[in-house]
């Protein structure tokens, strides 16, 4: 099929990493993939690669729309471009109820995900009146849409090899490594001062960017670095940043691509979700917690990391926390991933 994905960046790494990685994952199965986005820049360092079977192109409001394809999927619901929309429903028009038009939500473990995915939501106004959208939602359980997970994904994790990653790199195996890409969590100088003290040496990571500028800020206030070194890392395409998380003992992410990403390298983690003003950000981790079942002081680390617990930061205890890892990334591994799953969807909908 023709599918035709549009997104709006809000935050350039997590919007354009998940949409990229599912038009790249339909391309690699036979779909042909037009990707609209109205910012395009990070996929000239994220996907400078491009992929087969997907095209990508700039959403303005001047855009020369083409003739639209079988499958409409706007990302996060992001109001696809109306003339667009006006376009796709005449075509359809034969069959509106058909799972032709997909609201592919934000990733959440939160209770209603089973309950909205899969739903029609029929369209009442505006230039696609009388067709019908459908919640998608991406998930952890097999009454959601699954996770991205391309083929392919395992084997070539399998054929990883970590000490000419690290040599490639000039980062020494020695003690422990810890990828880190964040926002600008309170914890972080608290973070940084007990890896310094650490028993054992610690070889952290930096992603560029936010994440670089607040480790920046933060050592201002570690009087010695002691047992930590620092490694600046350039901005990576998503081949590279899979690589890290497959190196690392221990990962923080941030957002929804990243945290998907080091479910599947199979590490322990720490999830830090964008602070919300409202506090959804607590539910929603509390609801991740529920399904990754961690160790009590796990779970404390995660909601001190994340600004909800006060007090020092838990101690990081990467062997204990191993084993909760581990289990959740097999059962994630036993459902159908997200692009299987969206594409079963369409077809038996039709």
């Amino acid at each position: 099929m023709l599918w035709d994905i549009f997104c709006k960046v809000i935050d350039n790494h997590g919007d354009t990493g998940v949409c990229w990685r599912l038009a790249a994952d339909l391309g690699s199965r036979g779909e042909t993939v037009r990707l609209w986005m109205d910012d395009l820049a990070a996929l000239s360092w994220m996907a400078p690669q491009g992929a087969p079977g997907v095209t990508v192109g700039r959403w303005t409001d001047d855009t020369p729309w083409p003739p639209p394809g079988d499958v409409l999927v706007e990302a996060f619901g992001c109001d696809p471009a109306p003339a667009f929309v006006a376009a796709f429903a005449r075509r359809h028009r034969g069959a509106p109820a058909a799972a032709r038009w997909i609201n592919l939500e934000y990733l959440s473990a939160e209770p209603f995900v089973e309950r909205a995915h899969g739903l029609p939501s029929p369209v009442a106004h505006g230039p696609g009146a009388g067709m019908v959208k459908y919640f998608f939602y991406p998930g952890f359980t097999a009454r959601t849409g699954g996770l991205l997970r391309e083929p392919g994904l395992t084997g070539r994790q399998a054929r990883f090899d970590r000490a000419a990653w690290a040599a490639r790199r000039g980062v020494p195996l020695q003690g422990q490594l810890v990828s880190l890409f964040c926002y600008e969590p309170r914890a972080l100088p608290g973070l940084l001062m007990q890896l310094a003290q650490h028993s054992q040496p610690t070889q952290l990571l930096v992603t560029a960017g936010r994440a670089a500028d607040a480790t920046r800020a933060a050592l201002q206030h570690v009087p010695t670095q002691g047992s930590l070194a620092v490694h600046w890392l350039p901005l990576m395409n998503q081949g590279q940043y899979d690589e890290l998380l497959w190196a690392c003992d221990f990962n923080f992410v941030r957002g929804e691509d990243s945290l998907v990403r080091a479910l599947w390298a199979g590490q322990p983690f720490a999830w830090h979700l964008y602070p919300q003003d409202d506090g959804a950000h607590e539910a929603k981790l509390q609801a991740f917690l529920q399904i990754l079942a961690p160790p009590p002081d796990w779970g404390r680390f995660m909601r001190t990391w994340n600004g909800l617990d006060d007090g020092p930061l838990p101690p990081l205890d990467v062997p204990g926390w191993q084993a909760s890892a581990t289990a959740l990334r097999a059962r994630l591994l036993a459902q159908d991933d997200l692009a299987t799953a969206l594409a079963g969807f369409v077809v038996k909908k039709r």
